[in-house]
């Protein structure tokens, strides 16, 4: 049977047919509907894991044990999860053990644009690069079986286009596969000096294994041309970028599947049988690096970009020196729509109060509330990575401080960080800053979901990825357990003004380290958009004097029109917050009777 699929959707169902057991994941774009996608098959054990060294660690403990394991991330992902699967490829796998990364070449959705193919080269992994979504189903259907013949985890590349572009795949059925009997061996899983030591000698004679079979599998093939003036090595979703732009030239391609080690063998080869070699491949120079290394001639940096994605009229320019568009054009030139927080956002409010505030500093994280940076808000100093803002406030007020010790004068720092993103890894931080005494405050945005990557759930919403009921974490009694002293925990509803400037002005007078709970769901969540779709915020043109104070939240379901305001009806779900601050008491909010 053949079906249109992602490559996410294509990755789940190959998981599926190659008879995994256990998969994990931590949500992030453009990898999260690889886990959404297997949870949906009952013979698959999956998870949200709370971080994606978590997620790796569980897939690992269940490779260890003899079952079939995939763990999957984006690229930042793997940063997280590096110090177990660095390990991993010491210890190897006795049940098939994928990891998937993806990464995202042109930033959509990531705070940077590293190349994940290194993290293959460091650790010592074997590396599949898929180049479509029926190569998304075979490649990771081998994976498992490639990762038990040669006992090591196999790390599966991905990119954006890869992830979210469908086309026709074949599909299969399940090869069921027994757990495989589990044996102790602590020489070869318990990773002391001594153990690790021998297991390095044992990982060089692997790669040589590793090396012959690059050299002779099939995912790495060479495909004839007429035109041997020039010929093209590429991998992945470059290799459909040149394939579509260098068609009508002829050229023969190298087609990488199998990208660590690289076939050095077949490499020669092709290039002995061309009179100039090109390396297509968006961002790093992996591959051009390697073939260099091989003392072979080749272009590839040097004519193309190092940044963003590579398209067909980038490569044809590049090779053949043509002058093509870029895409389809339109005369009309639109005005830029930054991202900002949604109408009804639940945190809006946390954010205008810190805005009104003299001498603060914001760190903050990474979601949705990322977006306080934009104006009118405005009020974001830094963003660095999960959990950063906890653990950079700290830094923050040990720098103020040497700069000329505490005083009236000097900045109150707040961190601000969601639900999802605080048991990532924010609670980490939260120990330190209590151990150490930073007199920093803390926002915590619980808005019930992990929003910006599609609404999963998380350690506070009681509810597992099978839809199963499950424990809640209690935000308040884990920062209390961490030992925030109870006087300094505050709960608010971020849609009540006065309660968080209450709470803010409390937090900025603390001389300890200040926790404010701010618990209110996304206003996007299905049931919570339906429970509110009867609510709206009125403008009174006849009492609004045209100050624009309201617009000071930045909120987009308000509009000037002619000197007053206007609130569209179809975007607004009545949070109140204009309401609150308008001076002239010129916005109520309706449709109170049947919600409030």
């Amino acid at each position: 049977m053949k079906q249109i699929m992602t490559g996410n959707e294509a990755i789940a169902r190959g998981a599926w047919e190659a008879g995994c057991h256990v998969a994990a994941a931590y949500p992030g774009t453009p990898s999260s509907e690889i886990l959404e996608n297997i949870a949906g098959y009952d013979e698959i054990d999956a998870e949200w894991s709370t971080n994606e060294k978590v997620a790796l660690e569980v897939a690992s403990g269940a490779s260890i044990a003899g079952a079939r394991a995939l763990a999957a991330m984006k690229h930042v992902g793997l940063n997280v999860a590096a110090d177990p699967f660095f390990t991993m490829s010491y210890i190897g796998a006795s049940g098939g053990f994928v990891v998937v990364t993806a990464d995202d070449p042109g930033l959509f959705s990531s705070q940077n644009e590293q190349d994940n193919r290194w993290y293959a080269l460091h650790a010592k992994t074997p590396m599949l690069e898929p180049s479509d979504s029926q190569e998304c189903l075979d490649f990771v259907k081998d994976a498992f079986a490639l990762s038990e013949r040669f006992d090591v985890p196999l790390l599966f590349r991905v990119t954006t286009r890869i992830c979210h572009s469908k086309s026709v795949v074949e599909l299969g059925e399940r090869a069921e596969t027994a757990v495989k009997p589990y044996g102790r061996d602590p020489a070869k899983r318990v990773m002391t000096p001594a153990s690790a030591k021998v297991r390095r000698h044992i990982i060089e004679e692997r790669e040589k294994k590793l090396r012959e079979f690059s050299n002779s599998c099939p995912y790495n093939r060479i495909e004839r041309g007429e035109n041997r003036k020039a010929g093209i090595i590429a991998s992945g979703i470059s290799y459909q970028h040149a394939r579509e732009a260098l068609e009508s030239a002829g050229f023969p391609f190298l087609k990488l599947g199998f990208t660590y080690p690289l076939p050095d063998e077949l490499i020669r080869k092709f290039a002995e049988g061309v009179d100039k070699l090109y390396v297509i491949e968006e961002n790093e120079p992996y591959i051009e690096t390697f073939v260099k290394s091989l003392g072979i001639e080749c272009e590839g940096r040097s004519i193309l970009p190092a940044v963003d994605e590579l398209n067909a009229g980038i490569i044809r320019s590049a090779i053949l020196g043509e002058k093509t568009q870029p895409g389809p054009m339109v005369s009309v030139i639109l005005p830029p729509r930054p991202p900002v927080l949604c109408p009804g956002c639940s945190h809006r409010g946390i954010f205008y109060v810190l805005s009104k505030q003299k001498n603060i500093v914001v760190s903050s994280d990474i979601g949705c509330y990322t977006l306080g940076v934009a104006p009118p808000l405005s009020v974001t100093d830094s963003v660095i990575c999960m959990g950063a803002s906890v653990s950079a406030g700290i830094g923050y007020g040990k720098a103020f401080i040497k700069a000329g010790g505490p005083g009236e004068n000097m900045k109150k720092v707040f961190s601000v960080i969601g639900d999802s993103t605080f048991f990532h890894s924010g609670i980490t931080g939260l120990i330190d800053a209590v151990v150490n005494k930073s007199d920093s405050a803390l926002f915590i945005l619980d808005n019930r979901t992990t929003a910006m990557t599609g609404h999963q759930d998380n350690p506070g919403t009681g509810v597992t990825i099978k839809g199963e009921k499950t424990v809640k974490i209690d935000l308040r009694a884990l920062c209390a357990a961490c030992g925030v002293r109870a006087e300094n925990i505050r709960t608010v509803s971020p849609y009540d003004i006065k309660s968080v400037e209450e709470a803010v002005k409390d937090a900025i007078a603390s001389r300890e380290f200040f926790v404010i709970i701010a618990v209110e769901p996304c206003a996007l969540i299905k049931d919570v958009a339906r429970r509110r779709a009867v609510l709206y915020c009125h403008a009174d043109k006849e009492k609004c004097v045209g100050c624009n104070v309201c617009l000071k939240a930045g909120c987009p379901a308000l509009v000037p029109a002619g000197g007053k305001i206007e609130i569209n009806r179809d975007m607004c779900n009545g949070c109140g917050i204009c309401a609150q601050i308008c001076p002239a008491g010129a916005i109520s909010l309706a449709g109170e009777s049947d919600e409030r």
